[in-house]
């Protein structure tokens, strides 16, 4: 291969490189201890609604100012603050995903994921039988 052959498959090669670095969500999964040393760093924390804990959301005072408590998987409780409105359902969340960082004593989410019950999981249906009787008439 000749010189110049080599120089443009490295230049390629470092651009595909430098276009994948700027692209990529450099986001990580933590719990909220690893949130607290990483205050300069976005991270996902997966966990749960505290559901014994308030929630704090009034539309009429403030409709882009939510809060809530958040237990992670480790057990960890931190207060969570949104600011956004607060999602349809969520107090029937099964698990939460909550994106952003902490900032002071709080958990400041950018994002909140959320995974519902499935609309598909059927309760306990009951059927009764019914006699039906039909009549000739002749």
């Amino acid at each position: 291969m000749k010189k110049v052959h080599i120089i443009v498959l490295l230049l390629l090669a470092v651009t595909v490189g430098v276009i994948l670095a700027m692209t990529g969500d450099y986001t990580t999964y933590a719990n909220f201890a690893q949130a607290r040393e990483k205050t300069n760093k976005s991270v996902n924390v997966v966990g749960y609604l505290a559901k014994d804990k308030p929630l704090n959301y009034d539309p009429q005072k403030d409709p882009n100012f939510f809060s809530f408590t958040m237990l992670d998987k480790e057990g960890n409780e931190q207060k969570v603050v949104y600011k956004g409105s607060k999602p349809q359902d969520f107090e029937r969340s099964e698990q939460l995903v909550v994106k952003g960082r902490v900032a002071g004593d709080v958990f400041a989410a950018s994002e909140i994921s959320m995974k519902c019950p499935s609309k598909y999981v059927n309760d306990e249906i009951t059927l009764k039988e019914t006699t039906v009787s039909i009549k000739s008439g002749s």
